[in-house]
């Protein structure tokens, strides 16, 4: 549960998980129009295929208080030739309370991305818009099934027993 009303300090007396975010920035954003002015003034036929890679980290800066970054990152290409790339990442200062320590990885790895996400489609949506392009409008993410695949695969380097 994600507590974000003003009655946190009854949240908390409770004893109920919240997770408090503090501040929320473009920690970076890059757009690239490689073929610019040519790919705007051909922008018939089919629209471009889109790529979308997503990914989520997590740091701790104080006891509770952590960092939490989303990147997303959009290729644009029509057949061979790059359209539009566009690299985010947005970040947070996140503090979470009452919250057990087998439940901190997901609090910070599924809820405060989905808190995020709608700030950061938006970002994308108006960086792609002033490029020159329709909008890019992302359909939303499951951070839960993203988070559930990272835990299933093994880090590099080391050997999953079985």
């Amino acid at each position: 549960m994600v507590d974000t009303s003003n009655g946190g300090a009854a949240a908390a007396a409770q004893g109920r998980r919240q997770i408090m975010i503090s501040a929320q920035y473009v920690k970076d954003l890059s757009f690239e129009n490689p073929r610019a002015p040519h790919s705007l003034l051909q922008q018939q036929g089919p629209p471009p295929e889109v790529q979308i890679n997503v990914d989520v980290k997590a740091g701790t800066l104080a006891p509770e208080i952590y960092e939490v970054t989303m990147t997303l990152r959009a290729d644009a290409k029509q057949g061979t030739d790059s359209v539009f790339m566009a690299e985010l990442v947005y970040g947070a200062v996140v503090t979470l309370a009452n919250t057990a320590p087998e439940d901190v990885s997901a609090a910070l790895m599924v809820e405060t991305p989905r808190l995020l996400f709608p700030f950061a489609r938006s970002i994308l949506a108006e960086v792609t818009r002033d490029g020159g392009f329709t909008p890019l409008l992302l359909n939303p993410i499951d951070f839960n099934e993203i988070y559930a695949r990272r835990a299933a695969t093994p880090p590099e380097g080391s050997t999953a027993t079985v």
